[in-house]
């Protein structure tokens, strides 16, 4: 898991000079940081979503994950528990920016079949790239939100770790293109949605359709177990 621990490492390290710096940052510049994030999200979320979506062999699919994942979600209140579990430290801007950036690492082709390669081919290049780009977003992630933002790092390793270890569980056969193609455009929606929470353009509860990333892998494992589909 050298792959993942680099990228892990990166972040850490990416986010802690962002911190330093953000000691030079008055009003204005956190809140064009802000405005930054949040467009870099929308770009980002929008652009998963156009180069996914040709990939995908069930067009209905994510309209699915993103309905049963939002239900879900509303109904366990993630996104109540996490807000509450933020403000017990008092950072009321912490919680959009950790959803963010939480999303920007951790949902994208890179960060989920740089596992599966490295799990089953012990090729970490992919994670060496995913490393370099997340050294950039955490630094500014990390002057946008503060020291709060290094809660990134377990989670990015939690996530490529489960990925690693599924793959060397499952082999790469599972992770195959179409799924991975339904996961990133899932996954580019709620990228999106976070973008528009920093815009204050809607306040979307992104973190009630986290639940949605679990459809398209529930149903491809349906459909290897029945051969439907």
């Amino acid at each position: 898991m050298i792959g993942t621990i680099i990228n892990t490492i990166a972040l850490l390290v990416g986010t802690s000079i962002g911190c330093l710096l953000k000691k030079g940052l008055n009003k204005g510049f956190e809140d064009v940081l802000f405005i930054a994030m949040g467009l870099a999200a929308l770009g980002i979320g929008w652009k998963n979503v156009t180069n996914n979506m040709p990939k995908s062999h069930y067009p209905v699919l994510f309209i699915v994950s993103l309905a049963l994942g939002g239900i879900a979600g509303t109904a366990l209140d993630i996104a109540g528990h996490f807000n509450r579990l933020v403000d017990s430290v008092g950072k009321s801007n912490l919680g959009k920016g950790l959803a963010t950036e939480i999303l920007l690492c951790c949902i994208g082709a890179l960060s989920i079949v740089g596992p599966v390669m490295a799990a089953v081919k012990g090729d970490n290049t992919m994670l060496y790239t995913n490393a370099m780009m997340d050294f950039v977003t955490s630094m500014v992630f990390g002057a946008s939100f503060g020291w709060g933002m290094l809660l990134v790092a377990p989670v990015l390793f939690c996530w490529q770790g489960s990925i690693y270890l599924v793959a060397k569980f499952l082999s790469a056969s599972f992770f195959t293109g179409p799924l991975v193609a339904e996961i990133s455009i899932v996954g580019g929606f709620l990228i999106a949605c976070s973008g528009l929470a920093l815009l204050k353009i809607r306040d979307v509860k992104t973190l009630n359709f986290l639940p949605s990333l679990l459809v398209p892998i529930i149903f491809f494992i349906i459909k290897d177990l029945t051969g439907w589909f």
